[in-house]
C-alpha cells in the first residue's frame, strides 16, 4: 500500500493486514535516514527500540489485543520530556544529562502505554525557547517546503517530522505558540491544550504558568486521538486539571451547522504586519465554515496586543526563576547565544513588572470570557506571515510582530492551528481555532470539519514525497 499520512489511515491499515507496524516502522526510519541530515527533526533516534516495539505491537495484533488507535503508530517525543529509553536534552548543553534518565514523563508514558512507537527524541529551541545555536552541535531544525526558511518553534522537530511523514504524531509543547506556529510552518494540525489538560510532569519547564503539552499530527481527527490518550488528571503535577475528559472522537463528524463563530477583526485582522495572504487565508477559513452553516459574527478581544506583552513579560520572567543559579554560573556561556539573552531578559523585570502583568491576566481573561460566552469558536490567523528565512531575522521586528498565539497562553484556552493554503510563494498558510477551557472537543469537530471541505492538510513536501517512493521500491512501506 501507499505510505499513509494520517494516523487514521495507519491504525485502519493495522487492522486490515494491509500493513504491518514492523513495516511501517521500517519505513519511518528509512524516510528518517534519507531526510534528517536536511532537515534536522531528530536529535536522537531509537532505532533498536522503535523495532522492538513496532514487533510487540504486530505480536499483540495477531494475539487480538487491541490497545487503542495509537497501537502500533510511528511516534515521536519533543527533547524536552523525560522517556526512559532516551537521552533528555532541551536541545541543550546546560541540562544535566542525568535529568530524566531512565523514567518516562505522563505524557511519555501514556503514550507508550497504548502500544505507540516511539522512533526518538525530536529537535526543539533550546530550553523552547532560544533558536539553536550552529556552534552548540545540535541539529539545525529547517522547513521542508523550503530550506531556507525557518520551521518555527519551539517544537521545530516534531513539526519537521509530522510533515515530512518521519512520523505520523508526536508530542510537542506550547507557551507561547510553539505547538501551533511548527504546524502553522510545516502545514500540518497543532493543537494547544487548555492549561492544565494534558499533565506537566517530566518536562522541563519555560513557564510554569503557561506550558503545556499538546498533540501535533496531520488531521484535527489524528490530534484527537492522540488527545485521548495524553488528556486527564494526574497526583503529579499540581497544576494538572481535574475536570472530566471528553472523548474526542465522540462528535468530530457532527459538523458545525449552528456554531457560533466569532472574528475577533481587532488586532487579529487589521494589525500593519498582517501579511494580505494570511489574512485572506483567514477569511477563507471562516468563510467555509459559513457555507457548512455555522453563524459567524464580529466580536472584540479588548486590549489582545497588551496580552501578547504581559505572555512574553511572564513567560521570560519565570524562564529566569528557572535557569537563575544556572545563568549565574560558569554555565552562561554554554547557552546558545540568543538563548541566554532571551532568558536574561528576565533580570531586567522587577516584582512589580510581573505582579502588573498578571493584573492585567486576570482582567483579561473576565473580559474573554464574556466574549467566549457569546461564541462557541474564535477564528485568527495563526501566523502574521509565512515562513520567514532560517537566518538574520531583524531583533527588532520579531519585538514588534504580533502574536496570535501567546494571547491564548495568557488565557489559557484551547487553540488548533490548521492548514489553510499556501502563499504565492509557495510556504504554508495557516488558520486558529480557538475554544473555551476544556472545549478541545468542540474546536477538533469545528477543524474536522474544515478539513474535510479543503484539500490544505493533505498536500505533502515535495522532499516527503519523492521520499515515500523510494521507501516503496525498497520494499520497506
Amino acid at each position: 500500500m501507499d505510505y499513509p499520512f494520517t494516523i487514521a489511515e495507519a491504525a485502519a491499515a493495522l487492522r486490515s493486514g494491509q500493513v504491518t507496524s514492523t513495516e511501517l516502522t521500517r519505513g519511518a526510519l528509512a524516510r528518517i535516514r534519507r531526510l534528517n541530515d536536511s532537515v534536522g527533526a531528530f536529535i536522537t533516534v531509537t532505532d533498536d527500540v522503535a523495532m522492538a516495539m513496532a514487533q510487540r505491537a504486530d505480536v499483540d495484533f495477531a494475539a487480538g489485543i487491541d490497545r487503542g488507535p495509537l497501537q502500533g503508530i510511528p511516534f515521536a517525543i519533543k527533547d524536552l520530556l523525560a522517556t526512559k529509553d532516551a537521552p533528555t536534552t532541551a536541545n541543550s548543553l546546560v541540562l544535566d544529562r542525568k535529568w530524566g534518565d531512565g523514567y518516562d514523563a505522563i505524557a511519555s508514558a501514556r503514550i507508550r502505554s497504548v502500544g505507540a512507537v516511539l522512533l526518538g527524541k525530536l529537535v526543539l529551541s533550546e530550553f523552547a525557547l532560544g533558536p539553536p545555536d550552529p556552534e552548540k552541535g545540535f541539529p539545525i531544525p529547517r522547513n521542508p517546503w523550503d530550506l531556507d526558511r525557518t520551521a518555527g518553534g519551539s517544537s521545530s522537530g516534531t513539526g519537521i517530522a509530522v510533515a515530512t511523514g518521519m512520523i505520523l504524531g508526536g508530542l510537542g509543547t506550547d507557551t507561547g505558540g510553539s505547538v501551533r506556529i511548527p504546524a502553522a510552518n510545516n502545514s500540518h494540525t497543532g493543537l494547544k491544550v487548555t492549561y492544565g489538560r494534558v499533565p506537566k510532569w517530566g518536562c522541563a519547564p519555560l513557564g510554569y504558568s503557561l506550558d503545556s503539552i499538546g498533540p501535533m499530527a496531520r488531521t484535527a481527527l489524528d490530534c484527537a486521538l492522540i488527545l485521548n490518550v495524553i488528556a486527564g488528571h494526574d497526583a503529579s503535577d499540581p497544576t494538572a486539571a481535574t475536570a472530566p475528559v471528553d472523548d474526542y472522537t465522540a462528535g468530530i463528524d457532527s459538523g458545525v451547522r449552528g456554531l457560533r463563530v466569532g472574528v475577533p477583526v481587532e488586532y487579529f485582522y487589521d494589525h500593519p504586519m498582517l501579511d494580505p495572504e494570511a489574512k485572506a487565508a483567514a477569511l477563507a477559513a471562516v468563510e467555509v465554515l459559513r457555507d457548512l452553516g455555522a453563524d459567524v459574527r464580529e466580536v472584540n478581544l479588548p486590549h489582545a496586543a497588551l496580552a501578547k506583552e504581559a505572555n512574553t513579560m511572564i513567560m521570560i520572567t519565570e524562564a529566569f526563576a528557572y535557569h537563575r543559579l544556572d545563568m549565574a554560573s560558569s554555565k552562561w556561556r554554554h547557552y546558545g547565544a540568543q538563548t541566554r539573552m532571551m532568558i536574561g531578559r528576565g533580570a531586567f523585570y522587577t516584582a512589580a513588572d510581573y505582579v502588573q502583568a498578571q493584573r492585567f491576566r486576570s482582567w483579561f481573561c473576565r473580559k474573554s470570557a464574556e466574549v467566549m460566552a457569546d461564541v462557541d469558536v474564535l477564528v485568527t490567523p495563526t501566523m502574521a506571515e509565512p515562513p520567514g528565512p532560517l537566518f538574520g531575522v531583524d531583533p527588532a521586528k520579531r519585538l514588534l510582530q504580533p502574536s496570535f498565539t501567546g494571547v491564548f497562553n495568557l488565557t489559557g484556552y484551547p487553540a488548533l492551528a490548521l492548514p489553510a493554503g499556501f502563499s504565492s510563494g509557495g510556504l504554508p498558510l495557516s488558520v486558529q481555532f480557538v475554544g473555551a477551557p476544556f472545549a478541545e472537543a468542540t474546536i477538533l469537530r469545528a477543524g474536522h470539519a474544515f478539513q474535510q471541505e479543503t484539500p490544505w492538510h493533505l498536500r505533502v513536501p515535495a522532499m516527503a514525497e519523492s521520499s515515500a517512493r523510494e521507501a516503496q521500491k525498497a520494499g520497506v512501506a
